[in-house]
């Protein structure tokens, strides 16, 4: 079968539940630089995370407000907006990088890791 309409990974949870992770994994992500994961959840994660540094470049209140409503922490969001517009002016898109880490031990799952460029 050909492939068509497959968007995103569905990582084996329900919608609510892959939504709640992707924004706990991206408020880390941005408190500390770089994470940790499964190779599909750092794959998975680049979207929403170039999204909010997208965000952060665009500083006007509208996409501050969406910020808030995404990242669970409101301090991280200032600090983001701040720190992301000269740090990431010259480059269009592309602010994370995912790297293959392994494997995890137990149950042999593909581990990688993601960060800022």
């Amino acid at each position: 079968m050909i492939s068509h309409g497959k968007g995103f990974r569905k990582l084996n949870k329900p919608a609510d539940q892959r939504k709640a992770l992707l924004r706990g994994l991206t408020t880390e992500l941005i408190r500390n630089g770089k994470i940790k994961t499964t190779l599909a959840r750092a794959k998975e994660l680049r979207k929403p995370a170039d999204h909010m540094i997208t965000l952060a470049k665009d500083g006007s209140l509208h996409a501050r407000r969406q910020a808030l409503g995404y990242i669970y922490d409101k301090q991280l969001v200032h600090a983001l907006f701040e720190q992301a517009p000269e740090r990431y002016a010259d480059r269009e898109g592309g602010y994370t990088r995912v790297l293959k880490d392994g494997f995890r031990r137990g149950d042999n799952a593909e581990m990688g890791v993601i960060e800022f460029v």
